[in-house]
This record gives C-alpha cells, sequence and structure tokens, in this order.
C-alpha cells in the first residue's frame, strides 16, 4: 500500500471518527432536552392573578442578584427535572428579587423598596422572610396566601424533594417533619 492510500485511509477513518462522534453528542443533547424541564416561575402578581381562578399553594424563592448559592440552588436544584415537575405541578413558582425597587400591591397594602446602606431592601420580602433577610431563602404560602414556612439556605435537590412535598401534599397539617421524615419515599435511591 502507498504512502498517500495509507494517508487516504487514515483520513477517511479519522473523518468517520468525528462525524460518528458529532452524531453521538448532537443525539445526547437532543435526548437530554426532550427530557429537560424547566420551572414555570411568575412574578408575585402573576400567581396572585392566577389563584383567583385555580387555587394552589404558592412557592417562593426569595433571592437577590448578587447571591451566590441563590445561583447554586438555580442551577442545580430548580433546574433538576423531578423538582421543576413537582414545582409546576403543585405550586404557583414565584421568583422574587428582594431588592427589586418597583412597588407590589397585595390584600390592599403596597409593599415597597426600603433604601438600605448600599443596596436596601423589598417590603414584601421582608414581610416573607419575618425580617430575617437571608438569601436564598424559599417561602410556602397556602392556597389563601397565609405562611406555611420560610425555609433559608441552600439545598440540593434529594433534600429539597422531601421538604417540596411535605407541603405540598400538606403533610404539615397532620405530622412533624420528624415523621414526615420517616414515611417519605424519595425518588433519588
Amino acid at each position: 500500500m502507498s504512502r498517500y492510500s495509507l494517508l487516504i485511509t487514515s483520513v477517511s477513518l479519522l473523518l468517520l471518527v468525528l462525524l460518528s462522534s458529532n452524531y453521538y453528542v448532537n443525539s445526547e443533547e437532543h435526548r437530554f432536552k426532550q427530557d429537560e424541564v424547566n420551572v414555570e416561575w411568575l412574578t408575585f402578581e402573576e400567581a396572585v392573578e392566577k389563584s383567583k381562578s385555580e387555587k394552589r399553594k404558592i412557592f417562593i424563592d426569595v433571592y437577590t442578584d448578587w447571591c451566590g448559592w441563590c445561583k447554586v440552588m438555580d442551577k442545580k436544584t430548580f433546574s433538576e427535572a423531578t423538582i421543576a415537575t413537582y414545582l409546576n405541578e403543585k405550586y404557583y413558582a414565584v421568583k422574587l428579587d428582594a431588592e427589586q425597587t418597583e412597588d407590589i400591591v397585595f390584600r390592599e397594602h403596597t409593599f415597597k423598596f426600603v433604601p438600605n446602606g448600599r443596596r436596601g431592601y423589598h417590603e414584601l420580602a421582608a414581610w416573607l422572610l419575618q425580617g430575617k433577610l437571608s438569601y436564598p431563602t424559599v417561602v410556602f404560602l397556602d392556597e389563601d396566601f397565609n405562611p406555611i414556612q420560610p425555609l433559608p439556605g441552600y439545598r440540593e435537590p434529594k433534600d429539597f424533594h422531601p421538604i417540596l412535598t411535605f407541603f405540598g401534599e400538606d403533610q404539615h397539617k397532620s405530622m412533624d417533619w420528624n415523621a414526615y421524615q420517616r414515611i417519605y419515599d424519595s425518588p433519588y435511591n
């Protein structure tokens, strides 16, 4: 076999490998995108409006733009398909910037931005977090917008799912958290 034939054969094999690996990568990306589920985030006002026609609990992610753990929670926890699916089915999911400057009218009260130091805070965030401005904090409200529980701190999907179901299935009304953990059936096992 001549060097020219050997070169043609080598180049052909290399092209075949590259094309087949490109096909594999693209098919994996396509498969992943089909399985991808995103949380259907709403504003607080949109959740209030939607609840007028269909009652659901409200889940609120209170965050700030500068909060690193808030970004990790978005990337790792809220983007996980099991978490996103459950949030979409059981709650109206709200993203609330704790430092937003736009007013929010709720229950005949106008919540405003309060300048404080270099930044400030939104009064609705302070009310939801019971004055403890810590980020990320998630807040659960019942179907009538009454606070159930704020929970500060980052949580991995496997640790966050039982919390979502504890409130989403109204287990908090009939048992304490420790009892629920004993009966919880994790989809992450």
